[in-house]
């Protein structure tokens, strides 16, 4: 038996177990004829026992150890019957016994399992809260679908490319769907905890792990409901141009950290122009306090899929394109594709990267090309849905977006 596993550090470590959750309990039990049948003592009374009936190697005596938790349980609810007799109390006793007896061979993974079972009791009703006033009907089902999506979908899926859609892979391809959602969830999750102190920036922040240019044309509209939250529309929108840049970091690192490598100073400039140009616009509208947006989906689950399908086609398109017409006809495809989405085009560029069939500084120029493309669809969308005003207020910060990321190219040309 090694050291960290002596009998002495086992008992010790399963008395603490005992303890701390024998405390919880004890504050919950109440007290006179109606009282929980556990307290501090007989939950370390019991992690103890669970300790010395593993020690002393005889599995029957920990079964043993077990029924007789079970049978004492079912003897008082038996002669104190409760309206409510509940079974967290019952089963945390019957866990704790269990802790002990892991504690007599790991005690550190023991000591963890109580810290656990101790804050889990402890927050039961911020949990009962969160379940029944908290969380909405819609809020479960997305949570279950990203669930599903992520146990169930991606271990069926195959890892290589089919013969009829070369250069797509399709498990890679469904990580890369299953960080959107992830990364929309995020963003939801926050603008839920933050509330109205985060206003419409956080919105547009979160919302543009959606679509940035959707944020924008949502934003123009919104200015035009109310032209006194105009500042705090066009921060907003600029400040979905920073989850645009998130997004292709995470594109990128996902299918090719070589492309990563190679667009980070580029990226890393255009996320901080996207943090600046929505800076003047908070400052302005900081007596403002828009609300938060009410509950609803946590992401945008065809829009991913679309996304998905639409990355598909254009890996396809600039894999055939780059193969038999040359860089320039790949060119031109990366900057049409930035006009609908710059992640699909982004992420086909480093699909090619990744296989070999591209440099990482020809994928530099693509991400280049395909932002300028989806800067000048994004101020379309602002001029379309916020009238002229609005899209005076967020070209400065899309020109600054475009123009720094080029400048640190034409100065850095990369490795």
């Amino acid at each position: 038996m090694s050291s960290t596993s002596a009998p002495w550090l086992s008992l010790a470590v399963a008395l603490g177990c005992g303890l701390l959750i024998g405390i919880e309990r004890e504050r919950r039990k109440g007290s006179g004829p109606a009282r929980a049948p556990a307290g501090v003592r007989t939950f370390s009374i019991a992690a103890l026992a669970g300790t010395i009936a593993q020690l002393l190697a005889q599995p029957l005596l920990v079964a043993a150890g077990a029924m007789l938790l079970v049978a004492l349980t079912a003897i008082h609810q038996w002669r104190h019957p409760r309206r409510d007799p509940g079974i967290t109390t019952a089963l945390s006793l019957f866990v704790t016994f269990l802790l002990g007896v892991i504690a007599a061979q790991d005690p550190m993974l023991a000591g963890a399992g109580a810290v656990i079972v101790a804050v889990l009791l402890a927050a039961r009703s911020r949990l009962h809260r969160f379940a029944t006033e908290v969380l909405t009907e819609a809020e479960l089902h997305d949570a279950l679908i990203l669930a599903g999506a992520a146990l169930v979908v991606l271990p069926l899926l195959p890892a290589e490319a089919p013969s009829w859609l070369p250069g797509v892979n399709p498990r890679a391809l469904w990580q890369l769907v299953l960080l959107l959602l992830a990364l929309q969830a995020a963003g939801y999750i926050g603008s839920r905890l933050l509330g109205a102190r985060a206003g419409l920036a956080l919105s547009g922040l979160a919302a543009g792990f959606v679509s940035s240019t959707a944020t924008f044309a949502a934003m123009g509209a919104q200015s035009r409901r109310a032209p006194t939250l105009r500042s705090a529309c066009a921060s907003g929108a600029l400040l979905s141009n920073l989850a645009t840049v998130v997004q292709i970091a995470v594109v990128c690192a996902t299918i090719s950290p070589a492309t990563l490598a190679a667009i980070a100073p580029l990226l890393a400039m255009a996320g901080l122009c996207a943090l600046a140009a929505a800076l003047p616009g908070l400052w302005r509208s900081r007596g403002a306090a828009p609300a938060a947006p009410p509950p609803g989906r946590v992401f945008d689950l065809p829009r991913s899929l679309a996304f998905a399908g639409l990355l598909t086609g254009i890996t396809w398109v600039l894999a055939w394109v780059n193969a038999h017409l040359g860089s320039a006809a790949a060119r031109l495809g990366a900057t049409l594709a930035g006009f609908v989405d710059v992640h699909a085009a982004m992420a086909s560029a480093a699909s090619l990267v990744a296989r070999g069939a591209q440099a990482p500084a020809e994928a530099a120029l693509l991400m280049l090309l395909a932002l300028s493309a989806n800067s000048a669809s994004k101020l379309a969308a602002a001029w379309v849905s916020g009238g002229g005003g609005f899209a005076l207020r967020v070209a400065p910060g899309l020109a600054m977006l475009v123009a720094a990321p080029w400048a640190t190219w034409a100065l850095w040309p990369g490795p």
